[in-house]
């Protein structure tokens, strides 16, 4: 009789603790749910993932290779297309530009501090706001290839590195003097096709970079992308083998020609780009006839992975809008906002223990919305009905309670 009412006691108290825990589970399940409604942060989650879909960044490499006064045009090149990728949106922190030669403090410059891609010499791309990461003797094979994979002395500032990503798109503009599969730095050096691909191999391994688009404006132009075989690469250039890239016209009171025809036509279809333009990389490329430079441009695709007919030129050549990973149409009603954040909302209050989708932040009866949806799913959480360690408890429970009663049925 005493081992029974020890036993007893013993069941009571496993009673009163199985007690105390359903209602500890009760309420941390209030708890969690009171903190849904504070949706916000986690709408906030939700929309940082999908942005991390696409490519978060936009980098320019822009590279003028040959310096003396005649060569004004291959400055003037550079610094045009320095002008345009700036006013699409990339900023100077993302730009790296080497200049091989100063034609602004040039002593033959007629207009010292200038420097221009046209005779009407309306707009001085040598602007007050331009900023030169490498200038003159810095501007060789060995910088331009550290630039490319990163790999610097510690000394060297962060202005001066390219510091892209998995998640970067990188332009990267030449213009020189050239041959085939060659290109002349000052007179001095050479890069190879070869070394331009394994660099970008590097940088492929070392995940420094999403896509890269490569645009080379001098003679025999096409065979310096012959070589790559790095993925997620577009290259394009001016002239094909055996033929010349030429000038587009000279300005007489500077005695030179002030811009190439590759690139005169590349800036007068960028000054029709606006930020938010449509505009893809397919009608970028019909530019460029024969007609209009005078060789064979050239491309090559078959790395890239992707219709250009659908890659938007502002993809490499301006910024990166947050909002425009997401849909292609911007809500800037609050209203509408606060029914996107109740969308996603709902997906968690689902009462549906499967997987669920949400539905697009942003409809457009133009847009694929498959190519989105099937990448991202959201987990709800479990219904307490559906809690395991809820039924648990309540589990022990009955088994303590019928143990007590058929104990004191046999005290009887």
């Amino acid at each position: 009789m005493q081992i029974a009412t020890v036993v007893r006691q013993q069941i009571v108290a496993l009673l009163l603790l199985a007690l105390f825990s359903a209602v500890a589970a009760a309420s941390m399940h209030e708890s969690s749910s009171s903190s849904l409604d504070s949706h916000h942060d986690r709408a906030a989650a939700f929309l940082n993932e999908r942005a991390a879909a696409g490519h978060t960044n936009n980098w320019a490499v822009l590279v003028a290779t040959s310096k003396y006064w005649f060569n004004y045009r291959h400055t003037a090149n550079t610094l045009a297309m320095y002008r345009s990728v700036k006013r699409l949106g990339i900023p100077d922190s993302n730009i790296i530009l080497m200049l091989a030669d100063d034609m602004a403090c040039n002593t033959r410059n007629p207009f010292p501090g200038t420097v221009f891609h046209n005779t009407k010499r309306e707009i001085n791309v040598y602007g007050e706001n331009i900023e030169v990461d490498y200038r003159g003797s810095e501007v060789t094979v060995e910088n331009f290839l550290r630039v490319l994979t990163g790999r610097f002395p510690e000394h060297v500032p962060r202005s001066k590195r390219l510091l892209s990503d998995d998640r970067s798109n990188i332009l990267v503009y030449m213009t020189g003097h050239g041959g085939d599969e060659f290109l002349k730095f000052q007179d001095s050096e050479e890069i190879s096709s070869r070394d331009i691909a394994d660099a970008f191999e590097q940088m492929w391994q070392k995940r420094r970079y999403n896509e890269i688009m490569f645009v080379i404006d001098t003679c025999q132009a096409n065979t310096m992308y012959s070589t790559f075989y790095s993925p997620h690469i577009l290259a394009c250039g001016s002239a094909a083998l055996g033929e010349t890239s030429y000038s587009h016209h000279a300005d007489p009171v500077l005695g030179v020609a002030v811009v190439d025809r590759f690139t005169y036509h590349a800036l007068e279809f960028l000054e029709s780009v606006r930020p938010d333009s449509s505009a893809t990389i397919a009608d970028f490329f019909k530019v460029f006839d024969w007609s209009a430079l005078s060789s064979t441009f050239g491309y090559r695709d078959d790395l890239f992975g992707r219709d250009i007919k659908q890659v938007r030129l502002t993809e490499f050549f301006g910024n990166v809008q947050p909002i425009e990973l997401l849909e292609p149409r911007v809500v800037e009603d609050s209203e509408a906002r606060a029914q996107l954040v109740q969308r996603v909302l709902n997906a968690y209050r689902t009462e549906e223990p499967e997987v669920s989708k949400v539905a697009p932040l942003v409809s457009d009866s133009s847009t694929d919305s498959s190519s989105w949806q099937s990448k991202f799913t959201l987990i709800p959480p479990t219904p307490f009905v559906h809690n395991k360690a809820y039924w648990s408890v309540i589990g022990t429970i009955a088994v303590l309670t019928a143990t007590l009663v058929v104990l004191e049925s046999l005290k009887r």
